[in-house]
C-alpha cells in the first residue's frame, strides 16, 4: 500500500507525542546522545501538517548507533541506515501509515544540524511564510494523496527558498556567518534538497 497523504490540523499533541518518544530514544542511545530535538513541520505550532513527528538526534558516534539497531526495531522502527544521505542515520515507525521519523547526526556534521534547526526557528517567527507553507501543503496533498514523489516535487522551491532565508537569519543570530565558508551550500544543493521535499 502506498503512503496516504494527509494534512491536518496543528495539535498540541505533536509535542507531547515527541517527548514520549525523546525518552524512549534517550534510553537507547544513553550516553552517546548530546542533543535530541522536535524538528520538521509537526514543531511549528500553528502549521498544519502530515502528522509524523520529526525528531533530530545528535550523537557522538553513528557507529554505536549502529550498534544499537536491534534496540530500535524493539520500539517499532525500520532502521534504513544513511538512505541517500552520507553521514546520517534515518529510522521511521508505522509502516506506510507513518507516526514518527528519526535523523541521527554525528555531533560535527554542524552543516545538517543547523539546517534543520534554521527551518524549524524560521517557520516558527514568520507567520506570513508559515500560511504560505500551508497552504501549499493542502493543495498538493488534495492533489497526489498517494503520489509521495508529486507531493514533495510540488513543495521544493518554496522549501529551498525558505531554507536559504532560515539559514541566513539563523546564522546571523548565531554569530557564524558559516554560508560564508561554502559548507552550507554544498550540503544543501549535494544531499539536503532530498530531504527537505519531505518536510
Amino acid at each position: 500500500m502506498r503512503q496516504h497523504i494527509t494534512v491536518v490540523e496543528y495539535s498540541p499533541q505533536w509535542p507531547l507525542k515527541y517527548e514520549r518518544e525523546k525518552e524512549k530514544i534517550m534510553a537507547i542511545l544513553k550516553e552517546n546522545c548530546t542533543a535530541i530535538y522536535h524538528i520538521g513541520s509537526t514543531s511549528v505550532p500553528e502549521l498544519a501538517a502530515k502528522p509524523i513527528i520529526d525528531i533530530m538526534a545528535v550523537v557522538k558516534s553513528l557507529e554505536r548507533v549502529d550498534a544499537v539497531s536491534a534496540d530500535f526495531s524493539e520500539i517499532g522502527y525500520e532502521y534504513l541506515g544513511e538512505f541517500g544521505m552520507s553521514g546520517r542515520r534515518y529510522l521511521r515507525k508505522g509502516g506506510d501509515e507513518r507516526t514518527h521519523q528519526i535523523h541521527i547526526f554525528q555531533m560535527e556534521d554542524s552543516c545538517n544540524i543547523r539546517r534543520h534547526l534554521a527551518f524549524r526557528d524560521y517557520m516558527r517567527t514568520h507567520k506570513k511564510e508559515r500560511e504560505k507553507y500551508e497552504k501549499l501543503k493542502r493543495s498538493l496533498a488534495k492533489r497526489f494523496p498517494y503520489d509521495i514523489n508529486g507531493y514533495c516535487d510540488g513543495k521544493e522551491e518554496f522549501v529551498q527558498e525558505i531554507e536559504k532565508r532560515a539559514l541566513e537569519q539563523y546564522e546571523k543570530e548565531k554569530g557564524n556567518d558559516t554560508a560564508s565558508k561554502g559548507s552550507v551550500g554544498f550540503k544543501f544543493t549535494k544531499e539536503a534538497a532530498d530531504e527537505n521535499r519531505r518536510k
